[in-house]
């Protein structure tokens, strides 16, 4: 099994009114919830979570790309995977990802994903999502008709800018470029591992197994609703002819570690039920946009992760609901390592995402989640899948041919030229 932390870089001070006073947490909260000095802070104290997920030994730390929201705020996962080159020694930086069809021209995200995997030693984990309704059509102005099939497209650009070592042209419908010679190029070869994040979309699961991408599913419904939607990609790699190999495919789940279930409760729920009755409070009109969805899709009648998730939460769900249906795994190791177990058969996943940051949860409490977690539930789950071959985990270079950051201790700069020091002018 891999364990991958994941962040989603809530704003932790929204109103206890918040689903009363306002229409969403997406697209068009109003400005004046958000506090610039109080973002410094809040930046900090994430960047150090992720740090601190490396530190205890978690395969992989996660950032993400949304727009126009306080559910997560990171327009640029670039700049926090950018960040985290330099504070991070052995955890793969998946970024999950970036919304390839919204970059003009596509080749920036070619040229960034390069250097990051460059900076790192060859721990880049390159995703790319399709991107939320909310994201593609409502905050950037997406066509939702024309997403997929500029999607694709961005998707071809950037193999072609990684893959051909020579200079190249690219004549597509929506991007045309005439020299096409990005550098760097990535370390790996012939590029990095490749994760799709995905909503049920039945032409993502044909385009993962068609490229031989990892499919991860993104869902804050739980593992008991995930089940429908990971037979669904299994059943269609049984159709297509591909091997049921559980690295091909993610899962994300919210995990809370206590030693009692009464201790996880009084530790957690609030910061829990903050997420999921203020984090999650969309708009309807903003979920799902009218041709967002492909026709196939549709008729499977499989809706929008995010919009069926919100469309939950608008009951207020409890802790105990939460618990119940599976949202969130919450109680003392041993549970935990049983329901985890329990998900990851079910599901046939051998990359799972933690959530064990939610809403507002403040740093010492996410500390203590993740040590816990570290500690006393990923060793009883580390050798599940080990007959496979993990094919979609990042290929770095040995630590020991990897560069170090160095900052010089005082005194050990030379306060003269080098040149005057060698006896020159």
């Amino acid at each position: 099994m891999k364990f991958h932390w994941f962040h989603l870089m809530p704003w932790p001070d929204l109103p206890e009114n918040f689903k009363e006073a306002y229409r969403s947490v997406w697209v068009d909260p109003p400005y004046e919830l958000y506090d610039a000095a109080r973002g410094n802070e809040v930046y900090h104290e994430y960047l150090d979570e992720l740090e601190f997920a490396d530190r205890v030994g978690f395969d992989g730390i996660c950032v993400n790309e949304h727009h126009s929201n306080a559910y997560g705020m990171m327009p640029s996962p670039n700049i926090m995977a950018a960040t985290l080159t330099r504070r991070t020694n052995d955890a793969a930086i998946v970024v999950m990802g970036n919304s390839i069809a919204l970059f003009n021209p596509p080749l920036r995200v070619a040229e960034e994903f390069a250097m990051l995997d460059v900076m790192s030693g060859g721990r880049l984990v390159a995703g790319f999502p399709t991107g939320t309704s909310m994201d593609t059509n409502f905050a950037y102005g997406m066509i939702p008709a024309q997403l997929r099939e500029r999607y694709y497209e961005a998707h071809d650009l950037i193999m072609q800018a990684w893959t051909d070592k020579g200079v190249s042209s690219f004549n597509g419908k929506y991007t045309q470029i005439r020299y096409i010679n990005p550098w760097p190029r990535p370390l790996q070869e012939p590029h990095p591992p490749v994760w799709i994040p995905g909503g049920g979309s039945i032409e993502t699961w044909e385009w993962c197994a068609k490229m031989d991408y990892l499919y991860a599913y993104l869902s804050y419904s739980g593992y008991m609703r995930g089940r429908q939607i990971m037979d669904g990609f299994w059943q269609r790699m049984d159709e297509l002819g591909k091997e049921r190999n559980p690295y091909q495919a993610g899962f994300i789940q919210t995990v809370c570690v206590a030693d009692t279930e009464a201790e996880a409760k009084d530790i957690y729920e609030q910061h829990v039920d903050y997420f999921y009755n203020r984090c999650l409070h969309i708009y309807p009109g903003f979920a799902d946009a009218p041709g967002y969805r492909t026709n196939r899709t549709v008729k499977a009648g499989i809706k929008s992760q995010l919009g069926y998730a919100a469309q939950r939460t608008r009951e207020m769900m409890t802790w105990e609901d939460l618990r119940k249906n599976g949202y969130v795994v919450a109680g003392p190791p041993d549970y935990v390592v049983h329901h985890l177990n329990e998900l990851t058969t079910q599901l046939h996943v051998g990359h799972l995402m933690l959530l064990l940051q939610m809403g507002s949860m403040p740093r010492d409490v996410v500390m203590y989640n993740t040590k816990m977690f570290a500690e006393q539930v990923m060793p009883h789950l580390r050798d599940k899948f080990s007959d496979y071959e993990d094919r979609w985990s990042p290929r770095p270079l040995p630590k020991a041919q990897r560069a170090i950051p160095r900052v010089p201790e005082p005194g050990e700069v030379p306060l003269q030229s080098p040149l005057s020091i060698a006896g020159g002018q």
